[in-house]
C-alpha cells in the first residue's frame, strides 16, 4: 500500500505546513513581512487556515492531490460562505519530491465573499450504513474541477488572495 494512503493524515499536515511556509516565504521577499496565520482550534467551520495581508482576512479550505491523480472534484463546508472573503485552494503536488506543481482557486476577488454554492450538488458520505446506502451531507457540496480558476505559480495566487 502507498504511503500516501497509509499516512494521508501525516501528508495533510505536511502540504499545509509547506503552504503556508511559501506564503510566508513570498510575504518575506515582498519585504512587508505581514502575512499573519492563524488555524483554528475546531475544524467545524469548513476552513483550514486563515491568512492576513494587507487588510485582507482569507479563510481558506486546503485540499491537494497527487499530480495524475484521478480526483475531479473537491466538497466544500457550506459555514464557508459566513466568513467575509472564504476560499477554497486545491493544491497538487508531487508525490516523490511533494513540489508542488499547480493551483487551483475557487473564491471570489478579495474582500468579496465565496460564491453562492448552495445550489451545487450536495455531497453524500464516502461509506454506506449496513444496507449500503450513503447519506446525504447536508452542509457539504461537491466542486467541480472547471469551476476552479488555475494557477501556475504560487506568486500569482497571492496577488488574488491579498490584492484589493
Amino acid at each position: 500500500m502507498s504511503k500516501h494512503f497509509i499516512h494521508s493524515s501525516f501528508r495533510e499536515k505536511l502540504i499545509e505546513h509547506l503552504f503556508i511556509s511559501e506564503m510566508l516565504k513570498l510575504s518575506w521577499k515582498s519585504g512587508h513581512c505581514s502575512l499573519e496565520v492563524l488555524k483554528p482550534e475546531v475544524d467545524n467551520a469548513g476552513y483550514d487556515i486563515v491568512l492576513e495581508d494587507n487588510n485582507i482576512i482569507r479563510h481558506i479550505q486546503l485540499k491537494a492531490s497527487k499530480l495524475g491523480g484521478k480526483t475531479s472534484r473537491q466538497t466544500i463546508h457550506t459555514r464557508l460562505l459566513e466568513k467575509p472573503s472564504g476560499c477554497m485552494i486545491w493544491i497538487l503536488f508531487d508525490e516523490v519530491t511533494l513540489d508542488f506543481h499547480s493551483f487551483y482557486y475557487f473564491g471570489s476577488i478579495a474582500n468579496t465573499p465565496l460564491p453562492d454554492i448552495n445550489n451545487l450538488k450536495t455531497a453524500r458520505h464516502t461509506k454506506g450504513n449496513a444496507s449500503g446506502y450513503k447519506s446525504e451531507r447536508p452542509n457539504i457540496r461537491v466542486i467541480n474541477k472547471g469551476d476552479f480558476i488555475p494557477y501556475s505559480r504560487l506568486e500569482d495566487l497571492y496577488k488574488v488572495l491579498f490584492t484589493p
